[in-house]
């Protein structure tokens, strides 16, 4: 009997100094936490404990981190999302899920579920052997349930969620291994069953509670260092058709967002343009201080990210002058722009 009481005391206990917690630390902006869903523009390294060649938790990667640490961010520093919450006021990075030592406390006020990798469609993070993002709303659920009501319900209905997804199916499925293309005769029919794959997402987070995105749309991806250097008869310049694809999904992406948002009372689906500031660096790198935007700063202009970029490459002495730090992934000064756009263009204004 005593231990029965003593173990009902202890859990009332913790469960008090959680709601504490969560109380004392909600930030100045009014958003107490952001949770981030894709693929590795955000993940901080969710994937380091996954047997799969999609890792960055490894030299270079992490260079321009404090300490110089490669935690699994896809970068040598920081990520888009990392910004975010600092301009918020929530934390100074935004962690990953699956870090070991992340507490429920921490996890409440923001965290990423991305995995390098994925995409919208499971062939793709299947193929990676990475998190589909089915699985990551399930993570989110899972966090939902440790942190429990009714504390719950109030992070999910006021937090911020940030979804990157669908450049992986796009290059890897269509353009660079073209797996897809024996379902999808054109891309823009592959784009339209991504999109619809991405609106399913989006509701059952909405289920979940979620009522405030923010919803990536692709890069430029016929600018990516990989894509030029796989594509050198066209002179190692941008691949006019992949961009012309790219803003055609983002045209039908705005599309599908609006009438979401219509038909989802009190949801706030914000389209966020990724492809104009980042064709705005390719075109005039010098207002961003880059001097290279055609190859990334690890490598010698091949195929170089994940496993294949490793400190025995020949690496660049400022990676800030660089506008990807691998064959694929933005470098930390990349991000830090695009991050201020973001801030400038949605958050300062909501």
């Amino acid at each position: 009997m005593a231990r029965a009481l003593a173990a009902a005391v202890a859990f009332f206990l913790a469960t008090l100094l959680l709601a504490s917690t969560l109380a004392t630390a909600a930030p100045t902006s009014g958003i107490p936490a952001v949770f981030a869903f894709g693929d590795s523009t955000l993940d901080p390294g969710n994937n380091n404990g996954l047997a799969t060649l999609v890792r960055a938790d490894h030299a270079p990667y992490g260079c321009g981190f404090p300490g110089a640490a490669a935690t699994g961010r896809f970068s040598d520093g920081k990520l888009i999302t990392d910004y975010i919450v600092e301009s918020l006021g929530v934390k100074d990075v935004l962690p990953a899920y699956r870090d070991s030592g992340l507490t429920v406390a921490e996890a409440s006020t923001g965290v990423s579920f991305a995995s390098g990798g994925s995409g919208l469609d499971d062939l793709t993070a299947q193929t990676a052997m990475v998190s589909t993002f089915g699985s990551q709303i399930g993570d989110f659920q899972d966090l939902l349930g440790k942190i429990g009501m009714p504390q719950a319900a109030e992070i999910a209905s006021r937090s911020l969620y940030v979804i990157s997804a669908g450049t992986n199916d796009v290059t890897m499925n269509y353009f660079i291994l073209p797996v897809r293309a024996g379902s999808f005769p054109t891309i823009d029919q592959y784009s339209d069953y991504l999109i619809g794959r991405l609106q399913g997402y989006i509701q059952s987070l909405y289920n979940l509670g979620a009522r405030n995105f923010m919803v990536s749309g692709l890069p430029p991806v016929g600018c990516l260092p990989v894509t030029r250097s796989l594509n050198l008869a066209s002179g190692g310049g941008c691949v006019a058709n992949q961009n012309a694809a790219a803003e055609r999904y983002n045209a039908a992406l705005q599309q599908m967002l609006t009438k979401l948002e219509a038909a989802s009372p009190g949801a706030t689906l914000a389209y966020v343009d990724v492809y104009t500031p980042l064709m705005d660096m390719v075109t005039q790198p010098q207002k961003y201080g880059f001097t290279e935007t055609s190859q990334g700063c690890c490598g010698n202009g091949l195929l170089a990210m994940g496993a294949l970029c490793t400190s025995a490459l020949p690496q660049c002495r400022s990676p800030a002058q660089f506008m990807f730090f691998d064959s694929v992934h933005p470098t930390q000064a990349t991000y830090k722009a695009l991050a201020d756009h973001i801030v400038q263009s949605h958050i300062t204004q909501s």
